[in-house]
């Protein structure tokens, strides 16, 4: 699969799913958590809220490494060979409070029923730097796409 076909197969599944699983690890070991996330356009960086009070909190302290699988997956027999699935690695970086309003509201806009919870104190909200993206389809067939993304700024 070309870069560009690929770029637009990880963008529409990516569009398509509102929750991925999150892996972290922390002084435990790894831990994986179900969230919600919303992506740049450029692919560039996922974003996500959680509380401060979580495992996933503090292994991102601890190891700022994570690992999203976002799927098409529709838990029946077919998708063995017609689901999709991408593994976004990256590093998480916390907002601070006066950096996240834009990447926070496109974030709402995609799960406006988290406005609460992102504007509680006790809320984190991450941007992950995307690094690599996985993305296999029709069960074995697997691509890899590689970003570049500037470290001194979030988008």
């Amino acid at each position: 699969m070309n870069p560009e076909k690929l770029q637009h197969a990880i963008s529409r599944l990516l569009t398509g799913q509102r929750l991925a699983v999150l892996s972290t690890c922390g002084n435990k070991g790894p831990y994986a958590s179900l969230i919600a996330f919303h992506h740049s356009s450029d692919l560039r960086c996922i974003y996500f809220a959680t509380p401060r009070a979580t495992r996933k909190y503090a292994n991102l302290l601890h190891d700022p490494r994570a690992a999203f699988l976002i799927d098409s997956r529709t838990n029946r027999r077919e998708d063995f060979q017609q689901a999709d699935a991408v593994t976004v690695i990256g590093r998480a970086e916390e907002f601070a409070e006066q950096e996240k309003q834009a990447a926070a509201a496109s974030y709402l806009a995609r799960h406006p029923s988290l406005e609460d919870f992102l504007a509680e104190p006790t809320t984190a909200f991450f941007a992950v730097r995307t690094e690599q993206f996985i993305f296999v389809s029709s069960f074995q067939e697997v691509f890899e796409f590689r970003v570049v993304n500037k470290p001194d700024t979030l988008p």
